[in-house]
């Protein structure tokens, strides 16, 4: 019997972070957005397969850009897996696009860099339209302040007082391409790239701008977190339920989709 030849395939997911344990399969039990796509797709296969994402992402934490790949013998169009996929996943997960890629492509190690958006409702009350998109932080944020702080964090830098204690990378070092904030009536929304993250880095330097802009804090402390190297010396980490994974970039080769960035409800926002 002669097998048919593997195809790699790429595809753009995106999911409500809520309902999994985070993006990456971990014990029996744990329901994560990895092995959730997995199941579903092998289904469709006929034959098992193994997802590769561009990231891993923390429990309760949302995604509209995710890009991962897989490899399959099966016959399939990019209709038909598209289709199939779906109709087998939760409601909380979507494969947004599908496409044949090269072999030498991989959603994990060619990627360039990623980007997350973090969204703040900013108002005295709670939205229980928001609740578990963006998080509620009743206290006046001044944006200006938290720029202003912001700035010191843009560029190449050891971000150790941005990380978890339990992070595992060997390498504290990040460049931030950009890291900007803006604000729409009362939703703020933090804008940021870098060629890699830390394990809660995100959320964490979101919890030190919280308290600057609020005035708990000055201006100059997300430097001096910085500099000190020590997660001791930082602020909380800020809740899971406003972070979301956006896009990860290719070098342009792969002519992979490109769409609006962020999620579908916040696509309005100006870029």
């Amino acid at each position: 019997m002669i097998t048919p030849p593997s195809t790699r395939w790429a595809i753009g997911v995106e999911f409500d972070g809520r309902a999994f344990r985070g993006w990456q399969t971990q014990q029996a039990g744990v329901v994560s957005v990895q092995e959730t796509l997995e199941t579903a797709i092998s289904r469709v296969a006929n034959h098992p397969i193994t997802l590769h994402g561009a990231g891993r992402t923390d429990a309760g934490v949302h995604c509209s850009g995710m890009v991962a790949h897989f490899d399959s013998s099966a016959i399939r169009n990019e209709r038909n897996w598209l289709m199939g996929i779906n109709t087998l996943l939760p409601e909380t997960v979507a494969v947004r696009w599908i496409q044949p890629i090269s072999g030498d492509f991989h959603a994990r190690f060619k990627a360039i860099a990623r980007r997350y958006h973090y969204f703040v409702y900013n108002h005295p009350r709670r939205s229980a339209l928001l609740a578990g998109r963006a998080t509620w932080h009743h206290a006046a944020l001044d944006v200006s302040r938290m720029q202003a702080a912001a700035n010191a964090l843009v560029g190449v830098h050891d971000f150790s007082a941005y990380r978890a204690v339990a992070c595992q990378s060997k390498r504290p070092v990040r460049d931030v391409h950009f890291l900007n904030l803006s604000r729409r009536g009362e939703l703020i929304r933090l804008d940021i790239q870098a060629d890699g993250f830390l394990h809660h880095m995100v959320r964490n330097i979101m919890g030190v701008l919280l308290a600057v802009g609020d005035g708990r804090a000055d201006v100059e402390w997300a430097a001096q977190v910085l500099a000190s190297r020590d997660r001791t010396q930082a602020g909380i980490t800020a809740p899971p339920d406003g972070l979301y994974f956006v896009d990860a970039h290719y070098p342009p080769e792969f002519q992979l989709p490109r769409g609006p960035i962020g999620p579908i409800w916040a696509a309005a926002w100006s870029e």
